[in-house]
């Protein structure tokens, strides 16, 4: 049994990974923590008979619920300041972690990932861990390669309350383009269109628009545009639930306890892509 700690276990994603681990037979969920709902018994929380009655924790206390349950990995898809301190304790104290939080600061990532090796306790970073988008990271670099000359645009639409802008998964993918098309992204990449010189042809100067829409109650949906003279082609993939997601953490809570190379990994890697 994989020993499981939650953290956020009362956010719209935590309910649903609480919800899986709890009922699948390879993984205990040994401990939950977050700032809200303290006391409460999880399986209440997300409608599921939780054997263990594992009820919700200060995460002021993380330290000290760590020492008393000895989790093997933490799941974390919360925001990014939380992320950024928890998830370092978690791996000061040797415990794999699968994260699927976005928007996290480049220093965070340097330091988790000096802590990762010196730790000896592998991770998975992830800014969408749907299946159908990581492969669709991996597609649209493939049709990239072969549409060099053509304008290429990435148009991400979410609920109005994410916070963050573009998507984690938007930038993922025009970075993959990038690669394919061997160009910088910091010099690339350009976040929405403002008044100015038109555009420039990829055989001048290389420019993917990356464009976000807030409205409603959008759980994902992610467009790569790629136009041509007198054609186009539009490579896109939509979330129906969060359930996707959720799925994809409980495959990476079962990956990352198998892995012996201390470094972060990718779904790429939980998918074997």
């Amino acid at each position: 049994m994989i020993k499981l700690l939650i953290l956020g276990p009362t956010g719209s994603m935590g309910k649903l990974i609480s919800s899986l681990a709890i009922a699948d037979g390879e993984i205990e969920v040994v401990a939950a923590c977050d700032l809200n709902q303290i006391g409460k018994e999880l399986g209440s929380l997300v409608a599921t008979d939780d054997p263990n009655k594992i009820l919700i924790k200060d995460i002021n206390n993380l330290q000290e619920i760590i020492k008393d349950t000895k989790p093997e990995v933490v799941v974390d898809f919360t925001v990014a300041k939380a992320t950024e301190k928890n998830c370092l304790i978690c791996v000061e104290n040797g415990i794999r972690c699968v994260i699927g939080t976005t928007a996290m600061s480049d220093d965070f990532l340097d330091k988790f990932k000096e802590l990762v090796g010196k730790n000896k306790a592998p991770a998975v970073i992830s800014p969408n861990m749907a299946t159908g988008v990581n492969i669709l990271f991996k597609i649209s670099g493939i049709l990239a390669n072969y549409l060099k000359e053509w304008d290429i645009e990435v148009i991400e639409s979410h609920h109005h309350r994410k916070v963050d802008s573009p998507s984690g998964t938007a930038i993922t993918i025009a970075k993959a383009i990038c690669d394919t098309l061997g160009c910088d992204p910091e010099e690339t990449l350009k976040f929405g269109r403002s008044r100015g010189p038109n555009k420039r042809r990829i055989g001048a100067k290389n420019e993917i628009g990356v464009h976000a829409i807030r409205a409603g109650d959008i759980i994902g949906d992610h467009t790569i545009l790629y136009a041509g003279p007198g054609e186009r082609i539009e490579l896109k993939h939509q979330a129906h639930s969060r359930e996707c997601f959720a799925n994809g953490a409980i495959k990476a809570i079962k990956f990352i306890v198998r892995q012996n190379e201390n470094r972060i990994y990718s779904m790429k890697d939980v998918l074997d892509l």
